[in-house]
């Protein structure tokens, strides 16, 4: 074997063994280590679990995982902070089992109005749990049904109207009740003719 040949076969072993090396490398590269790789939100009850926008103020809440390890185990609670009182103490807690995706969602969760920390514990954390910091806030939610009783006055001119005209005998459109009226009809002509029924509202 000449001295040509023996430099291309030297060429050719010396490719196939980079080849080699990088497919070896090449899983380990793009494989996701197990451990701390998740978010979780808080989402209001209406929101879609697919959606991964956190929502800080919320009434009826859930917390909604993302992209953990599969059938990770996870333990949260939630404290009182500032200005909440009771500040420092843990209002909820719970534990969950992640899907196969690491994706995993709490039932609807209620708390009385004010600011909390939700504290997020697993298995293959590093450093502190992961935390959000979030209001509750159902007082505005239910002020539009407080407000409606003012209306309630619309009924009533039709059951006054008929005791109203003896009061205001200057509507000249009553043929019949000017009894002794004839002084005051003469100084109302220029009012609207449903002066009475405006009357009976205010």
């Amino acid at each position: 074997m000449d001295d040509s040949s023996m430099r291309t076969l030297s060429r050719a072993g010396a490719v196939a063994a980079a080849a080699s090396a990088v497919l070896l490398l090449a899983p380990a590269a793009h494989a996701t280590p197990p451990g701390d790789n998740g978010t979780v939100k808080i989402h209001d009850a209406s929101t879609g679990e697919e959606l991964r926008r956190n929502e800080p103020h919320v009434c009826t809440f859930y917390l909604d995982a993302f992209g953990f390890d599969g059938g990770q185990e996870v333990d949260w609670h939630i404290n009182a902070i500032p200005p909440s009182e009771n500040k420092g103490e843990t209002v909820k807690s719970g534990a969950l089992t992640l899907d196969d995706q690491g994706h995993g969602r709490t039932e609807d969760l209620s708390l009385p109005d004010g600011h909390y920390k939700l504290f997020w514990n697993f298995d293959g954390e590093k450093g502190a749990a992961k935390h959000k910091v979030f209001w509750t806030d159902c007082e505005d939610e239910q002020e539009p049904g407080g407000s409606t009783p003012s209306g309630s006055a619309s009924p009533s001119p039709s059951s006054g109207a008929s005791e109203a005209p003896p009061a205001e005998p200057g509507t000249s459109a009553t043929p019949g009740s000017p009894a002794g009226g004839g002084a005051t009809a003469s100084s109302s002509p220029s009012a609207s003719p449903q002066g009475g029924a405006d009357g009976d509202l205010a």
